[in-house]
């Protein structure tokens, strides 16, 4: 199969770019084809260029599953991500209104056959984050993004907590999860 990796961090030695590789390691070692996007690497200028939203729209085309890999920052993706969703997701190419009445419509995804796996990585433990604000950043992320352009229900997100702070070992068990998830899509 063919697949998409969008890592969305500026620093090349961060957990998240840890969490890529081992993704981008484990589906090349199953025979998988595999085409990445790094958006801070790539120097993604959201608003100017079109030729590379036209390229990362082919590549989600091309793509039969899509991994993103980002941080949480002031509980949304990093900006670049939220740019990548807001420039390649548009309507027409992601998603379309289907009008019910002359002020409302309900998007239709035009993506749902692609597979879809996210990793979250959070500097925050998970009781606050899961608590207190509800699982905001999952929660908009999958009902205000992938609704729209991959169905319901059709996407798979998994987050690690408190990341700056745990130890080695915690974090070898967090990609160890990565490698599981990424062999299961595989099966």
């Amino acid at each position: 199969m063919k697949n998409l990796i969008i890592l969305s961090h500026p620093n090349e030695k961060s957990f998240n770019a840890s969490i890529a590789k081992i993704i981008q390691e484990t589906l090349q070692l199953n025979g998988e084809e595999v085409k990445v996007i790094d958006l801070y690497k790539e120097e993604y200028n959201v608003i100017k260029d079109v030729e590379k939203t036209n390229l990362y729209k082919e590549m989600v085309t091309w793509s039969d599953r899509i991994y993103f890999v980002s941080p949480v920052w002031w509980f949304r993706c990093t900006p670049l991500l939220e740019s990548f969703f807001d420039q390649v997701f548009t309507p027409g190419f992601a998603y379309n209104f289907i009008p019910l009445t002359k002020l409302y419509g309900y998007p239709k995804p035009l993506l749902s056959d692609k597979k879809v796996r996210t990793y979250l990585t959070h500097g925050a433990p998970s009781l606050p984050v899961v608590a207190l604000y509800l699982n905001s950043v999952k929660l908009r992320l999958v009902m205000g993004v992938y609704s729209f352009v991959f169905g319901w229900f059709k996407t798979k997100t998994r987050q690690f907590w408190s990341v700056p702070f745990v130890d080695d070992k915690v974090r070898k068990k967090y990609l160890n999860k990565v490698k599981l998830d990424i062999l299961k899509d595989i099966k």
